[in-house]
């Protein structure tokens, strides 16, 4: 059984789970689906061709599925698509994809997004990631599973996050970060390895120290494409990544390493 508020508005057209709480005030559009046992909290707006998986969080005054604020966008039936077991706090702020990328922005799963936090155009954001308050991605963004981006720093749009990199607060990041790393400043650049998460994530110590100082030949030497082809064997699952990671086409370059 669902719980609406009288004040609520909500379409008719909107497809609503079951075990649904809508709070005051708030404002659900005609193309919205919203999974089971999902709360939305007074003063929240959800709009576009939005689908929200089950057992999500907003909280008031979230703006969810609302247009680019891209001047290329032309109206078209792009997408939001919102996974499970996310948090969003006041103020978050997520729009739709547009023609020039997939045609849709994604957020994963088990992520908390906190205060004003804004999702622009087309990114794409993976599994149990942090945002803390005020953060801002770019369009075209892809932050992989596990990230922390610290609060009021900003990504520059089609920037690549990797998996478990920690964005220290207050940075301007205008680069791909690699797997593992922590980046802070403005304009942001690696200054080591993220030792505390990656020994969260049982990852031993062999593991770990070989990825650091495999991070540190490849980023110090003469030409990081041919350095790392010097470790295409290896079985460390963290050196894996940040291979994988750097084979893939980027527009942005890669964040400078400074130990």
């Amino acid at each position: 059984m669902n719980n609406i508020h009288k004040t609520a508005i909500v379409s008719k057209n909107a497809i609503i789970g079951n075990n649904v709480t809508i709070g005051a005030f708030s404002v659900i559009g005609d193309k919205v689906k919203v999974g089971n046992n999902n709360v939305i909290h007074s003063s929240v707006c959800i709009n576009g061709n939005t689908d929200i998986d089950e057992n999500n969080e907003f909280f008031s005054f979230c703006s969810i599925g609302s247009i680019p604020q891209d001047l290329k966008y032309r109206g078209e039936d792009s997408r939001l698509i919102i996974g499970k077991n996310n948090i969003f706090r006041e103020y978050f702020n997520a729009n739709l994809g547009t023609e020039g990328d997939r045609m849709e922005t994604v957020i994963g799963n088990d992520s908390l997004f906190m205060v004003g936090v804004h999702v622009a155009h087309d990114c794409i954001i993976e599994d149990n990631v942090i945002f803390a308050n005020q953060a801002t991605l770019g369009g075209h963004v892809h932050v992989e599973s596990n990230a922390v981006i610290g609060g009021i720093s900003a990504i520059h749009q089609f920037c690549k996050i990797g998996s478990l990199a920690m964005i220290g607060g207050m940075s301007a990041v205008e680069n791909d970060v690699i797997p593992y790393s922590l980046a802070i400043g403005n304009r942001a650049k690696v200054t080591g390895i993220n030792i505390i998460g990656l020994k969260r994530a049982n990852y031993s110590k062999d593991q770990i120290r070989e990825y650091s100082q495999i991070v540190e030949k490849i980023f110090t030497s003469g030409s990081i494409s041919k350095e790392k082809n010097n470790f295409l064997t290896t079985k460390n699952p963290l050196v894996k990544k940040l291979l994988s990671f750097l084979d893939k086409d980027s527009s942005r370059g890669l964040c400078k390493y400074e130990k």
